[in-house]
C-alpha cells in the first residue's frame, strides 16, 4: 500500500500500546465468551440442515425462521425474537418497536438525549405524535451518564422509555449494560408498568451480556451490523418480552398473522451463519476501532472512546477540526476498501439527516457497518465516525489509509 515509514512507525506505536494496555486481550475475551453462548444456543435449539433453507408463499410452517428467532431470543436473554430479512434496517426495526409498544395517547421519553437522526420523523413527523403520542427527552449529564433524577421524574407518567445505546452522530459516550441496567431499575422503581426499549445497534457483542439480561424489555438492532456477522445481506431483529414482541410481529406484518407468515426466501442461511460468526466479527470490529484511536491520539486528534477505554459499541469517534479533512480521511477509508476503492466520496443530502452527510463504504453488502466504513455530518465540530472491519489486518489497512490522506 505504499505507507510511508513514518506512518508505518506510528502504526506499530499504536498497535503496541492496544497490546500492552490489555485492550484486545479483552476483547477476544470477550469474544470468546460471546461465541460460547451463541453455539450453545444452536445446539439447544436443534439447529438442522434443513433451517438452512427458506420457504415461499405464505411462510407458514416456516421452522427454519421460526427456530433462529428462538436463537436469538436464548443468546439475548430474552424471552422471545422475531428475526426477519424484510426490516430494511435499524431504523425500521426500532419503528416498529417503538409502534408495536406505544398506543395512541400514550406518553414516549428518551433517556439519552435526542434519538439517532433518523427517528426524527418517526417520533415527530407523520409517526408516533400522528398518532396522540406525547414525547419528551431527558439529556444525558455533562459526563454522559443518565440523569436518574430527572428520568424519574419522566418515567412515573411514561409508557415506554427509550435508551439509545450507541453513541450516534454525537460526541457522548455508548452507555454500557450496566448502566442500561441501571436506568431499568431506575424507571421501574416509579413505575413498573412503563417498558424499557433499546436502540441496539452497533452494541451487540461489545460486552458479555446483552440488555434484557439486566431487565429491558424489548431490543431492536440491524442485521448488516454486529450481528450479521457481515453474512447476512440485510435485515433486522426485535427481542424481549413475549407479549411486546408479538405486538411488534402484528405490526411489521398484518395483526392477526403477526409471526406465523412471512416467507424466509433464501436468507435463512446467512442469517444463521451471519450470527454464528458475529462474536469474531464483532471482535475484529473493536480491535480496528481501538487501533484507530490509538493510531489518530498519536497523530494527535482528539478520539473518544480511547484506545484503552472499555468499548461498548463498534464506533471510533475522530475529531478532525475541518471538513475538509473529514472528506480526506473518508476518501482513505474507501481506498482502504475491497469494493469499490476507486471511488471517491462526496458529501450529499442523504435522506432522514439535517445536515449533509459524507459516507465511506467499500462494502460487501451494501451500508454495512459491520464491514470498515466511516461517515459524518458535514457539520462542527467535524468529526468523523468510523466503525466496522471483518479482518483486523484489512481494517488496520483502511484506517492507515485514512491517515495517509491527513498526515
Amino acid at each position: 500500500m505504499n505507507f510511508s515509514q513514518e506512518l508505518l512507525a506510528k502504526a506499530t506505536e499504536a498497535e503496541a500500546l492496544c497490546l500492552s494496555s490489555g485492550a484486545f486481550a479483552q476483547i477476544e475475551r470477550t469474544a470468546r465468551a460471546n461465541g460460547e453462548r451463541v453455539l450453545r444456543a444452536f445446539a439447544n435449539n436443534r439447529v438442522e440442515e434443513r433451517h438452512l433453507f427458506g420457504s415461499n408463499g405464505y411462510g407458514y410452517g416456516d421452522d427454519g425462521r421460526d427456530t433462529l428467532d428462538r436463537v436469538y431470543a436464548e443468546v439475548f436473554g430474552a424471552e422471545s425474537a422475531i428475526v426477519r430479512h424484510n426490516f430494511i434496517n435499524g431504523t425500521h426495526a426500532i419503528t416498529v418497536g417503538m409502534f408495536g409498544v406505544m398506543k395512541a395517547g400514550g406518553k414516549l421519553v428518551s433517556v439519552t438525549g435526542k434519538p439517532y437522526d433518523t427517528l426524527n420523523a418517526v417520533i415527530n413527523g407523520g409517526g408516533l405524535r400522528e398518532q396522540g403520542v406525547e414525547y419528551a427527552q431527558v439529556d444525558l449529564l455533562a459526563d454522559s451518564t443518565p440523569d436518574f433524577a430527572a428520568i424519574a421524574r419522566e418515567a412515573a407518567t411514561a409508557d415506554a422509555v427509550f435508551v439509545q445505546r450507541s453513541r450516534g452522530y454525537s460526541l457522548r459516550k455508548p452507555l454500557t449494560v450496566a448502566q442500561i441496567g441501571e436506568i431499568v431499575r431506575a424507571v421501574k422503581a416509579v413505575n413498573s408498568q412503563a417498558a424499557v426499549i433499546v436502540d441496539n445497534c452497533y452494541g451487540e457483542f461489545c460486552e458479555e451480556f446483552e440488555p434484557c439480561a439486566v431487565g429491558v424489555d424489548l431490543v431492536m438492532g440491524s442485521l448488516i451490523k454486529n450481528p450479521g456477522g457481515a453474512i447476512a445481506e440485510t435485515g433486522g431483529y426485535i427481542a424481549g418480552r413475549a407479549d411486546l414482541v408479538e405486538r411488534c410481529a402484528d405490526r411489521l406484518t398484518v395483526p392477526g398473522l403477526g409471526r406465523k407468515a412471512g416467507c424466509s426466501l433464501n436468507t435463512n442461511r446467512s442469517m444463521y451463519l451471519g450470527f454464528f460468526l458475529a462474536p469474531e466479527v464483532v471482535a475484529s470490529a473493536l480491535k480496528t476501532s481501538a487501533f484507530a484511536s490509538a493510531l489518530f491520539g498519536l497523530l494527535g486528534y482528539e478520539v473518544s472512546p480511547a484506545y484503552d477505554e472499555h468499548r461498548t459499541d463498534l464506533i471510533a469517534a475522530i475529531s478532525l477540526g475541518s471538513a475538509d479533512k473529514v472528506c480526506a480521511f473518508c476518501e482513505g477509508v474507501q481506498a482502504g476498501s475491497p469494493v469499490d476503492s476507486f471511488i471517491t466520496p462526496v458529501p450529499w443530502d442523504m435522506p432522514g439527516y439535517d445536515n449533509q452527510v459524507i459516507m465511506a463504504a467499500g462494502t460487501f453488502t451494501a451500508g454495512a457497518s459491520i464491514e470498515l466504513s466511516a461517515d459524518a455530518p458535514i457539520r462542527e465540530p467535524f468529526t468523523v465516525f468510523l466503525q466496522g472491519g471483518i479482518t483486523f489486518a484489512s481494517g488496520r489497512i483502511g484506517v492507515l489509509s485514512a491517515a495517509r490522506r491527513i498526515m
